[in-house]
């Protein structure tokens, strides 16, 4: 969706929009770092990001990269900055080529600064000399495929301190063919409010953004301003400077300061925050904080769908997947990224091409060795697995190889049985809540349009010694409810289902048609063992060939199968776990914790929502 389209739903709503940019770090682990960062600060809930030019070609062909992952992986709607400095044609055309690919519909067109080995800054050859002609070319070429932003400059620019004539320069931007303005950063809001009445007289209607660098430290607050050579209210060091020696006490004052600045601009009528976050979190969060803008857990964000949506070129329509890579979303991003189906994304048995390979996609266990080791240590038993994954559970581990994030707080209503299924040797790696009829504005188990219901089938995957399969899979066929996939590394596969999508989570809302957007389907489940048994090969290459450690987790991938169970009564007609009473892996004595109790009653875990439908949940970890 285009920038301006955002801004005008928020101003229509009343509600304010925030939005964050961010810069190509320098190193691999710095990019590896910034996404994940970039993941966590999409439940901030931010309209749009931005991510600036790269100048150079390694920079600038990691801005695109970095655009394609925003955009299609972590479902951030993106706007590219593209500059004039170094940038023949051949390079402009590429790059807003590649952003188009992404699915990128928002540029920030930018004359940019000069090198730095140049004082002055002069036009390519073949290129553009002002950014109202990058603008026109845009506009031109694309037509309003793009929504193109510019910037603004309120105190002047490095090379123009003429205020007014820069005015008049960005009245020629507008007219080329730009529908938002972003405004360098600013620390006097009178002089802001004035510039922007200014523009206003000037005939410059679109949306102006006002571009918010928070305060980490003194030295870089002072340093910024000077670099950009911006007034700081007097008022403001007297604040600051008894203080400066001491980050923290920086951080809280320029919260405030900070926040009494972005109040009096919604009270002037700019609804819309831009944040400078210099690729870091806390600051910014303490100032949304401060503002009320955080969401809470009472009410986090709406969720279109129970998974996140993809932004990436013809996948704004994805309205199915299966559930296996739940807890690997950026997995199946990279996995499904060349498919012909989307925006169709119906599951049928004629679909072309299969899943990528895993090699062509560099998907593999996240984390360096020595990261993993330290994270999950060094295992020589199925006690010592356990341990890992009641560890997990219990919230006090990030993640696992099977699940790039935390344990959701589905798990919090059955967490017991599921750390006493593991504390008994079966080693969960996903699953869900049986839902019925929950409301679509749940915060939990919520999504989709307001007014809905929704609904899910319980749902648990994991990995089981071969000595019990025989034994489990008789008692899940002794049920006319439930249905299964076991498959071992070797391909394997033994089920009870007929060869079509079982559909795992559906929404009833007003006036559409239900909506099935998670399901299980045979096929997709082999393309995911073959990763799910890659994930496990790769943790214990984690440690020395030889090792107790290595041959431990090699062991469990060579020999134990992956196995998933679905209730289709959805109604609570049977409990999961009660499939695994009595049953333990050979040779391993049970010794839960005292705290711990083997649960036999499925209405333990049942609680009521707050239309007083009762959920039963099984739990997704």
């Amino acid at each position: 969706m285009h920038v301006s389209e955002k801004l005008a739903q928020n101003d229509a709503s009343g509600r304010h929009g925030i939005s964050f940019e961010f810069f190509p770090p320098k190193t691999a682990q710095g990019v590896q770092n910034l996404y994940d960062r970039m993941d966590r600060m999409h439940a901030l809930g931010p309209s749009f990001i931005d991510i600036t030019w790269g100048a150079g070609g390694r920079l600038s062909d990691l801005t695109c990269e970095m655009v394609n992952v925003a955009q299609s992986v972590y479902g951030l709607e993106t706007c590219m900055h593209l500059t004039c400095t170094d940038m023949p044609l051949e390079k402009v055309d590429a790059a807003l080529q590649a952003a188009y690919k992404a699915g990128c519909t928002n540029i920030l067109a930018l004359r940019g600064d000069p090198p730095r080995e140049k004082e002055k800054w002069e036009a390519t050859d073949g290129g553009f000399r002002y950014a109202k002609d990058l603008v026109k070319y845009i506009k031109d070429k694309y037509g309003n495929h793009f929504d193109i932003g510019v910037g603004g400059y309120p105190e002047g620019a490095d090379d123009n301190s003429d205020v007014d004539l820069l005015i008049d320069h960005l009245k020629e931007k507008v007219d080329a063919g730009s529908s938002f303005v972003i405004t360098q950063m600013f620390y006097d809001t009178d002089k802001f409010i004035e510039w922007v009445n200014k523009c206003r007289a000037k005939g410059i209607n679109v949306p102006i953004i006002p571009g918010i660098m928070p305060i980490q430290t003194y030295a870089a607050f002072i340093r910024r301003a000077n670099w950009t050579k911006i007034h700081i209210p007097s008022d403001w060091l007297e604040a600051l400077e008894p203080v400066k020696n001491d980050d923290a006490a920086v951080k809280e004052i320029g919260k405030g300061l900070i926040a009494d600045m972005c109040r009096r601009l919604f009270a002037a009528g700019l609804n819309h925050l831009h944040f400078y976050t210099m690729n870091l979190a806390q600051a910014t969060q303490l100032v949304l904080d401060e503002l009320n803008l955080m969401p809470s857990e009472e009410a986090p964000l709406h969720k279109p769908l129970p998974w996140r949506p993809s932004l990436g070129l013809n996948r704004r329509d994805e309205d199915v997947r299966p559930i296996f890579w739940r807890n690997r979303n950026s997995s199946y991003i990279a996995r499904t990224q060349t498919w012909d189906e989307f925006p169709n994304g119906r599951w049928t048995d004629s679909r072309s091409p299969a899943f990528g390979e895993l090699d062509s996609y560099g998907i593999g266990l996240k984390g360096t060795n020595e990261q993993n080791i330290k994270l999950w240590g060094e295992p020589k038993s199925i006690r010592d697995l356990t341990h890992i994954f009641v560890k997990f559970m219990e919230g006090n581990l990030a993640r696992l190889p099977w699940s790039d994030t935390p344990i959701s707080s589905e798990a919090n209503t059955i967490k017991d049985r599921l750390i006493a299924l593991n504390h008994r040797g079966f080693l969960t790696i996903n699953s869900q809540p049986a839902v019925n009829g929950a409301r679509s504005s749940h915060p939990v188990y919520g999504w989709g349009p307001k007014n809905g219901f929704v609904y899910q089938k319980a749902y648990l995957e994991l990995l089981v010694a071969p000595d019990l399969v025989d034994e489990l899979i008789s008692r899940i066929e002794n049920s006319e409810d439930l249905t299964y996939h076991a498959v071992s590394n070797t391909g394997e596969l033994r089920t009870n289902t007929r060869d079509s999508p079982n559909a795992l989570t559906w929404g009833i809302f007003a006036g559409r048609e239900v909506v099935q957007p998670t399901i299980v389907e045979t096929i997709s489940f082999l393309a995911w063992k073959d990763e799910a048994y890659r994930l496990g090969e790769d943790w214990a290459k984690c440690h020395e060939a030889g090792s107790p450690s290595r041959k431990l987790i090699q062991g469990m991938m060579d020999n134990w199968y992956l196995l998933n169970i679905v209730n289709n009564d959805f109604h609570n007609s049977f409990n999961l776990f009660e499939l695994f009473n009595d049953l333990n892996v050979k040779d391993f004595d049970v010794e839960l914790p005292a705290d711990i109790a083997e649960p036999k009653d499925i209405e333990a875990a049942n609680e009521s929502t707050p239309n007083g439908k009762v959920l039963e949940t099984s739990v997704k970890n």
